[in-house]
């Protein structure tokens, strides 16, 4: 792994407050939120104010020259309109035949505006083939000039993030000089309904970290940035606009849609990104808060906010106050609000915040420009997803040197990269249903579906096989989750409208629920990530494993694809004439590992692979 600078040189970005990087600025620094009244939305929950891009589809066409009879989602309008701001500010445009680059993006909703636009009657090959979060970004790479290599993330709130951070992996080594990372998201009526489902709604503007927050405003937007070394930057003349120090992701292991009181996963999360940027918390001097206004959420972070900074707290605000809370989104578009104050040193404003919450550190919410907490020179961005999936990146200064090897007992020492090989010591294809009982509680696990038992049990028998107790990472590939339960939510809003509540369904609908589930079950707060990009999803999988056990970064990994085909869905892609690719029935598992099973020479018990003979 190289030990260059990784930097920023390129940023893009759509929200509520903005339809560019000078608009959003402009906002940003003057306390205007975006978050109103639903005017684009078709729905029937007007009560719930929201964080709206103000353009039509048809908007967002003419400005992106985009033809009119282009079957497209407004997901990968929005990501679009962000790659291309990015793309130019960095100066590649006319580079990237001469270069490898990459574009990584985080997504949950994929075409989903879509599939309700014609959901049940109407779904054709073309709808079918854009309801994939992997789509999402295949359009953005086709309307961007195209790239060397496409991967999806789809790790809920933390997916846009989590996307940066393989962006910065695979800058870091080598395998790409250029990565376009960030995220996107759209609202939808299936989105709207299901955050309505679990009651976290607020039928006002949110107030994160507030006494009398009742949760949040959901919004939309993309975000992304240009990842390089350094060296490659200047090499080509461009400017770095600041550095990523560190980032890191940990699993709070802890509940589907609740955070642990005492914030577990973001406390790790925020002590690996501090160790890997080599600076104490005291060297941070603003973190963007993930905050989401939820009472359980803003708690949960406190705490780890006060388990990393102690009595010496930063300034701290979440700015969903601005945007709402623009889920898969938002680890990017954040990331950019940090960027953009770390350049024109300010502090974004917490909005709304009035009566402090003993629960929960006081945020900052000033208005002066020349606040005397300032210079900015290391800020820190996080941002938390369903399933405890935790992640956060230390931005800094490119002017700025990080103190070498600080004293930090707090922060966990990195594993020693000298171990450059990686070997499958387990592989588990499809547990028979008589051993389930063996591995699960019956009672337990009532009311998990039928992909969820396969793969908990796929993913337990390799654990158990590899004589791993406990990987360092837990990685799934997935083509569309489980699609069973998004199929049943959509069928409700079919035939009842949005009085359908349907909590459960929404909660498995996100597709990182097996990756978080295994972690949940073996209580492995590790690495915990997944990618939902068609057939190539475990391909995705495999490579991150691989380049962070070579990198020495972690010493194994559980590697796994899941998927479903339920019996509708095989009918309306038999009647539209297409194949179904990768996604079928199956649940297949992998152990990876720095070092081979002893005594084994076969695949699956000790060969050495490379992300070129892994698939």
């Amino acid at each position: 792994m190289s030990n260059q600078r990784v930097v920023i040189t390129g940023t893009g970005v759509v929200s509520a407050i903005g339809l560019d990087l000078r608009q959003t600025l402009d906002a940003l620094q003057k306390g205007a939120s975006g978050i109103g009244r639903v005017r684009l939305l078709d729905t029937v929950h007007t009560e719930f104010p929201v964080g709206e891009v103000g353009l039509s589809n048809e908007q967002l066409r003419q400005r992106l020259q985009i033809e009119g009879d282009t079957l497209i989602s407004r997901n990968s309008l929005l990501g679009i309109m962000a790659a291309r701001e990015a793309i130019t500010q960095a100066g590649i445009d006319q580079e990237r035949h001469n270069v490898q680059t990459a574009l990584v993006c985080g997504t949950t909703v994929g075409g989903m505006d879509l599939t309700e636009q014609y959901y049940p009657d109407r779904l054709s090959a073309e709808v079918l083939r854009r309801h994939g979060c992997g789509d999402s970004t295949e359009q953005i790479a086709k309307h961007t000039g195209g790239f060397d290599f496409t991967a999806t993330v789809s790790t809920a709130c933390s997916a846009a993030l989590n996307a940066i951070i393989l962006g910065k992996r695979l800058v870091e080594s080598g395998q790409y000089d250029i990565v376009v990372a960030g995220g996107m998201e759209s609202l939808t009526r299936f989105h709207l309904n299901g955050f309505k489902s679990l009651m976290i709604l607020d039928e006002q503007p949110c107030r994160p970290f507030d006494a009398n927050r009742h949760g949040l405003n959901l919004g939309e937007g993309a975000a992304f940035i240009v990842i390089e070394t350094e060296e490659h930057a200047l090499q080509r003349g461009a400017t770095p606009l600041v550095v990523i120090e560190g980032a890191a992701n940990a699993c709070d292991a802890y509940h589907q849609t609740a955070s642990s009181p005492d914030g577990e996963g973001a406390y790790r999360a925020m002590t690996e990104a501090l160790s890997e940027a080599h600076l104490m918390p005291c060297h941070i001097d603003y973190v963007n808060a993930h905050g989401t206004a939820t009472p359980d959420n803003d708690a949960a972070e406190s705490a780890a906010l006060r388990r990393v900074f102690g009595d010496k707290m930063p300034p701290v605000s979440s700015t969903k106050s601005f945007t709402g809370h623009t889920t898969s989104a938002s680890g990017a578009i954040e990331t950019v609000f940090s960027i953009l104050a770390l350049q024109h040193q300010f502090i974004p404003q917490n909005l709304g915040w009035q009566h402090p919450d003993e629960a929960c550190i006081i945020p900052y919410s000033g208005n002066d420009g020349n606040d005397d907490r300032l210079p900015l020179r290391h800020v820190l961005c996080n941002a938390f997803g369903f399933g405890g999936n935790d992640s956060a990146v230390v931005l800094g200064r490119s002017i700025e040197k990080g103190p070498e090897n600080p004293e930090n007992p707090e922060c966990p020492e990195s594993l020693a990269a000298d171990d450059r090989h990686v070997y499958v010591v387990a592989e588990v294809k499809e547990v028979a249903e008589a051993e389930y009982r063996e591995y699960l509680n019956p009672m337990k696990t009532r009311r998990y579906g039928r992909l969820l038992r396969r793969a908990l049990v796929t993913a337990l028998k390799a654990i158990r096989e590899s004589g791993i107790d406990q990987p360092d990472a837990i990685i799934n590939g997935t083509a569309l989750g489980c699609i069973s339960n998004t199929e049943q939510m959509l069928d409700a809003l079919h035939t009842e409208g949005e009085s359908a509540s349907m909590p459960t369904c929404f909660m498995q609908s996100t597709h990182n629920t097996v990756a978080s589930l295994i972690a949940i079950h073996t209580g492995n707060h590790g690495y915990n990530s997944t990618y939902s990009h068609g057939e190539k999803s475990f391909e995705c999988a495999m490579l991150d494993a691989i380049l962070q056990i070579k990198s020495g970064k972690i010493r194994s990994a559980l590697v796994c694809a899941n998927d479903e085909l339920t019996d509708s869905l095989r009918d309306k892609i038999t009647q539209c004439g297409l194949q179904p690719d990768a996604l079928s029935d199956r649940s297949w598992a992998l152990m990876l590992s720095a070092e081979p099973k002893r005594g084994h020479g076969a695949r699956g018990r000790g060969q050495e692979i490379t992300p070129q003979t892994a698939y």
